[in-house]
């Protein structure tokens, strides 16, 4: 840590709760979320004198209460923060921690734990968080001693941020909570972010001065505003085609006429085509998962030339364990995003065959992904959601975010919506269901003058609707779109590929969901026409609380 310095008196004795409360708010902590708990009574009545310092969030389970830190967090771009008692808590927390896990989001989960005296005795609703938590966090650590806890806060907050971003577990053993110590509080330290070799720079350049058809795969761990602004930069300077990767469709701006569509969950087949047949990829921060690739299937593992022998792979990443992980990249580079497409800007413009051949591969690229943006859907349905996206499109601006969960509905707002400004989609790259609510009103929370819809499907929407009380307890005036097939769609759509003629355990009844929506507190809706949803929509965008449309269709 850099410059050590107290924010407490020297002589004057905290709680460890205290000083836990004040490291949070030294470190720039702004929102909490949590489910409160028995097990960090301490640290709750520490924030008691410092709500005006740091505002938590009551949340209604512990999975909202984790996915709702991991949104804030990429919304942020810094920790989010969630506390959860023992146990059950911590184990209803476990699903946020697996979407930042894959999402590549920095995290703290703080959870309390038995005293420390009564660790290993199977005490009430004692877990082995270290075991719990092993394969899903970048570490798991415990505050054993009140005195360590800036130091060991320190520790988690860096790991948290640092390389590839994700998730860190602190345990907080009860009794060490109340334990009082003179301490001091310490500076946050800088988070250092590996930047790109200037041989590697001059090697890129060669790249690009031979190659005539490039793609860039944008998207992934590391990503910030800055750095969408300098791939715009580079983009133009050098003629590139721009692809997005899954569910990280606003890191390039969806107007752009360098843009060419999402490489996500069942992309543009032309799309692909494209990809495997340019002569350089240059894939900037993403993971090159099975999302990405369609199951590995776009591209050979490793060596990805039997579509195309000729083409080149250039992969940046934050963390040098992702580079040659699955694909053998011909010029890896351990950089952060932004770092990188900073250095990128000043490779000088490339001569004017290469920017020729890949002027071609743009337009063709933007004009089948306005085709395929464009194309009528389920165009006998009564409800088309294919018009409810055009009215969107229209009627939001560029900063109204859009949340979803899993499923899929979600390739609505993932294909179907414009993204005009990084940081406006908010989506779990691991599928999880019920994200879609809690990560609305964590999107509200971060930016309240934004328009925030929230996509669920009904499914999606109960696994965790109930926070729906937490946007009418906190007034956040968000809209929520329920679309109602009354079924998990997504498996019944596998069984109908796999077991044609034999659905099971798919089919489901639901609440009436607008009048749900009213008990909470909230507006609610129907829509079963196209021709509705345009006027019910403003009504709910000027309904003063939140908002809850739900749109019913058939399977």
């Amino acid at each position: 840590m850099n410059n050590p310095q107290s924010t407490q008196p020297k002589n004057s004795s905290r709680s460890g709760g205290e000083i836990l409360i004040d490291g949070l708010i030294k470190y720039g902590a702004e929102k909490i979320f949590c489910v409160p708990g028995e097990s960090y009574l301490a640290a709750l009545d520490a924030w008691y004198d410092r709500q005006e310092q740091i505002q938590i969030i009551t949340c209604r389970q512990e999975g909202g209460a984790a996915y709702m830190a991991e949104a804030y967090a990429k919304l942020t771009d810094k920790p989010g923060i969630c506390f959860v008692s023992r146990g059950p808590g911590a184990s209803n927390a476990m699903v946020g921690i697996h979407t930042a896990f894959q999402d590549s989001t920095p995290v703290l989960l703080f959870i309390g734990q038995v005293s420390r005296g009564e660790v290993g005795r199977e005490a009430f609703q004692e877990l082995d968080f270290k075991q719990v938590y092993g394969g899903v966090a970048k570490k798991v650590i415990t505050f054993n001693d009140a005195s360590r806890i800036p130091e060991q806060l320190g520790q988690a907050w860096q790991i948290a941020v640092s390389g590839r971003p994700g998730p860190v577990v602190v345990e907080l053993p009860e009794d060490m909570l109340t334990d009082r110590v003179k301490v001091a509080d310490l500076e946050p330290g800088e988070v250092v972010a590996a930047s790109p070799s200037p041989q590697s720079i001059a090697q890129l350049s060669r790249y690009l001065e031979r190659s005539k058809t490039v793609i860039v795969l944008c998207g992934g761990a590391g990503w910030t505003p800055q750095a969408s602004a300098y791939l715009q930069q580079f983009a133009e300077k050098q003629n590139l085609a721009v692809a997005t990767v899954f569910r990280r469709t606003d890191c390039f701006d969806n107007t752009h006429p360098n843009y060419i569509g999402e490489m996500g969950s069942a992309p543009n087949p032309k799309l692909v085509k494209q990809v495997q047949s340019a002569d350089l990829l240059i894939a900037i921060a993403p993971r090159l998962g099975d999302m990405t690739t369609s199951g590995y299937r776009v591209f050979n593992v490793p060596d990805r030339k039997s579509q195309n022998p000729a083409q080149k792979l250039i992969h940046v990443h934050i963390g040098a364990e992702e580079i040659n992980s699955v694909y053998r990249a011909d010029l890896g580079i351990v950089s952060h995003p932004e770092h990188f497409l900073e250095a990128a800007c000043a490779i000088p413009e490339a001569g004017r065959e290469s920017r020729i051949g890949r002027s071609k591969m743009i337009k063709k690229g933007n004009k089948i992904y306005l085709e395929f943006l464009n194309q009528p859907r389920n165009g006998d349905a009564a409800l088309r959601m294919d018009k409810v996206m055009e009215i969107l499109r229209d009627r939001l601006s560029a900063d109204a975010i859009i949340t979803n969960g899993a499923g899929n509905y979600t390739i609505w707002a993932q294909r179907h919506y414009q993204f005009r400004q990084p940081k406006t989609q908010l989506a779990s790259t691991n599928g999880s269901m019920g994200y879609g609510v809690p990560s609305a009103i964590a999107a509200k929370l971060a930016r309240p003058q934004s328009t925030v819809v929230s996509f669920s499907g009904d499914g999606c929407f109960l696994m965790n609707g109930q926070e729906l009380a937490t946007a009418v307890q906190y007034q956040l005036n968000i809209i929520f779109l329920i679309i109602n097939n009354k079924s998990y769609g997504t498996i019944r759509s596998h069984q109908q590929r796999h077991y044609p003629g034999r659905p099971i355990a798919t089919a489901l009844e639901n609440p009436d969901f607008a009048a749900l929506a009213e008990a909470y507190g909230a507006s609610g809706a129907v829509v079963t026409r196209t021709n509705q949803f345009a006027s019910v929509f403003e009504k709910a965008l000027n309904a003063g609380r939140p908002a809850v449309i739900e749109l019913r269709m058939d399977y």
